[in-house]
Order: C-alpha cells, then sequence, then structure tokens
C-alpha cells in the first residue's frame, strides 16, 4: 500500500517535509496533530504516535495491518535466499584437520618415518577435499 492510501484514512494530515507527515491519531482522541508518518525511500512507511499509541492500534483503528507499511512486491523482485549447506564455522574445522593431517604427515616423512600405502591414500584424500572445498568455496 501507498503512504498516500494511508494518509487518506487519516484526519488533519500536513506535510511536514519531504516524505513527512503529522496528522490526528486516529486511535484515541486527537485535539492537534501527534501522529508522525514518513515514507523512507524503498517505500517503506514508519508511523509514531507521540501521544503513546502503538502502531497496532493506530493501524486497526483505521482498519489495515502491518503489510500496509511496505510497499508490495513482484513476484520478479523476490530474490531466494542462499541457502549454505553447512556453517561455514564447520567447514573451516574440517579444513583445518585436513590440513593438520597433511602437516603431520610431512613432518612424519621427513625424520624418515615411512609412509604406509593406507596412510598415503589417507593424505591423497586430504588434498582431494582441500581441492574440492576451494573450487565449492569460488562458486
Amino acid at each position: 500500500m501507498s503512504v498516500a492510501a494511508l494518509l487518506s484514512r487519516l484526519e488533519g494530515v500536513r506535510s511536514t517535509g519531504d516524505g513527512r507527515w503529522l496528522a490526528r491519531c486516529p486511535a484515541h482522541e486527537d485535539r492537534s496533530p501527534s501522529l508522525s508518518v514518513r515514507e523512507l525511500s524503498d517505500g517503506r512507511t514508519l508511523l509514531h504516535d507521540f501521544a503513546g499509541c502503538s502502531v497496532e492500534e493506530v493501524l486497526g483503528a483505521v482498519g489495515l495491518e502491518f503489510d500496509a507499511l511496505f510497499p508490495e512486491r513482484a513476484l520478479a523482485d523476490h530474490v531466494p535466499r542462499e541457502r549454505r549447506p553447512f556453517p561455514a564455522g564447520d567447514v573451516l574445522q574440517a579444513v583445518a584437520s585436513e590440513a593438520l593431517l597433511i602437516a603431520v604427515t610431512s613432518a612424519n616423512q621427513r625424520q624418515g618415518v615411512p609412509l604406509s600405502d593406507d596412510d598415503h591414500d589417507r593424505v591423497m584424500l586430504a588434498a582431494e577435499r582441500l581441492q574440492t572445498a576451494a573450487r565449492l568455496a569460488n562458486g
């Protein structure tokens, strides 16, 4: 809903600046304007009653709900939320574990500890996992 549609339901509306108005609050006996209405650049509308009425009370008094304060969006404007399959901290922990395995294996080899076939396979798996993580991180 537009701010103009909201303002048309209020009494005693006067402009106080670009995108700003004061009006009599419809939720209580208001002799002088106490309701501030402001339209933001993205189309959202802010309401504040200086006499203390809640936004729910103000909207209810003019037969509107909260969605009236937000601009309607076309379905094409909807951007699906990016879904990440794993928390970043979990991914970093897995990468750190693979890196540690490779570092320990390298230190063992430097000290002359022979690398078994199973150890070699595990180091190769760690390298593959790290390569996959880097590829996926870059999209």
